[in-house]
């Protein structure tokens, strides 16, 4: 069953779909973090839940609307923003679900913002599995996502409009705690045994090299999914990807 619900604590209003059998039941929450301008109805969000459910008992599927994206209300996106944000979801899995462990399954921007979470505050999951992560989420954002107008936008000091689903507002300001907070020169050694990290060789967003190099440099096991693009469109090779997993989470 899927059932939408708003997190309304310190001043935020997260909104939120669990996907469960039985939400009184949840023993194992996966956390679902969606990309840049993605939303937490996301196809691949559910292609994994309907497959988690199917074949493992006490599983829920939690996913959330990033500040500034989906239906959420925010005007300006903000690291700050996301941190609450993921703190409160967490919290409420334990809490509200009554959830024994957590997981994780985020990709591009929403990897990125777990793994600075993690970095910063510990980690609160038992395994976690990022999908394309943007480990490179400064280059990425400036020189595909972004183009050379929203820049001068920028550097104007004007916030811009960028994105695919929703369009996200955004200011120099995030751009430079993107660049003081590059991932790629952090070191996750210690969470490094409980992360997988699954990548499309013909990923056109995030760059492969640059997250089998990060990989690489904090020993994090690193899966090629051949011919796989950003966003797993193929839905033979989306399903291969959720497999593997949920098999890591030991769901």
């Amino acid at each position: 069953m899927e059932k939408y619900f708003d997190i309304n604590e310190a001043g935020c209003s997260v909104r939120c779909k669990l996907y469960a059998d039985d939400p009184r039941a949840v023993r194992h929450a996966v956390i679902y973090g969606h990309g840049f301008s993605g939303h937490k109805d996301t196809r691949a969000a559910e292609k994994f839940a309907r497959y988690a459910l199917s074949k493992f008992k006490g599983v829920g599927v939690l996913c959330f609307d990033l500040p500034c994206h989906g239906e959420d209300a925010r005007k300006k996106l903000r690291l700050s923003d996301c941190d609450a944000y993921i703190d409160l979801v967490c919290r409420h899995a334990r809490e509200a679900l009554g959830a024994q462990t957590l997981s994780l399954y985020a990709t591009s921007f929403g990897a990125y913002l777990q793994l600075r979470h993690i970095a910063l505050f510990g980690s609160p999951y038992r395994r976690l599995v990022l999908r394309s992560p943007a480990v490179n989420m400064i280059d990425a954002l400036t020189t595909t996502i972004m183009g050379e107008a929203e820049l001068e936008k920028l550097r104007r000091g004007k916030d811009v409009l960028v994105g695919f689903d929703r369009k996200i507002r955004i200011g120099a300001d995030f751009l430079e705690e993107l660049r003081q907070q590059d991932i790629r020169s952090w070191e996750f050694y210690d969470y490094a045994d409980d992360i997988l990290i699954l990548h499309g060789t013909k990923d056109e967003i995030i760059s492969f090299d640059a997250v089998r190099d990060f990989a690489d440099q904090n020993v994090i096991a690193f899966l090629p999914v051949e011919n796989a693009d950003h966003r797993f469109q193929d839905p033979r090779l989306l399903e291969k990807a959720n497999i593997r997993a949920a098999a890591f989470m030991e769901l």
